[in-house]
């Protein structure tokens, strides 16, 4: 919603159930992209429905709180799933989320930069709260 609507409403979060869509059109340099970006749920038991979109993906963006270890835990999974399904050119981003949070951190910036290392990925950290490097984030993987 911060990326697409450019705000964040407060207490209206839900947990993705399945698939979200919403399409979006930036301009890189002197070009307009039309993005269609797929929101799919991270929870484990929705996994198996998020295969049949890597294959077609030019991109893709990986999420976990930085208030939760175990969300950056289930990383490792995920990027093994996404080597396995989707192209090999898929442009692939690890975002550290909710870092107007910093006095819950339990990920430390560090363990996000190393663990994009070992797997040659883009690394950031956002806010979808506030929108600290949300369009940064779309407009890098848009290039």
């Amino acid at each position: 919603v911060q990326f697409d609507q450019g705000k964040f409403i407060p207490g209206s979060f839900s947990a993705t159930v399945g698939i979200g869509f919403t399409n979006k059109d930036v301009t890189v340099g002197d070009a307009r992209v039309k993005l269609q970006i797929w929101d799919t749920a991270g929870q484990e038991r929705f996994r198996s429905v998020t295969h049949a979109y890597y294959r077609d993906a030019h991109a893709l963006l990986l999420l976990y709180d930085i208030t939760s270890k175990s969300s950056f835990d289930n990383i490792r999974a995920w990027l093994t799933e996404i080597h396995e399904y989707a192209q090999s050119d898929v442009v692939i981003m690890l975002l550290g989320n909710k870092t107007d949070m910093a006095s819950g951190r339990v990920v430390k910036r560090e363990d996000g930069e190393k663990l994009a290392r070992e797997y040659g990925v883009i690394f950031m950290e956002t806010s979808a709260k506030t929108g600290i490097n949300v369009d940064l984030a779309f407009a890098t993987v848009a290039k």
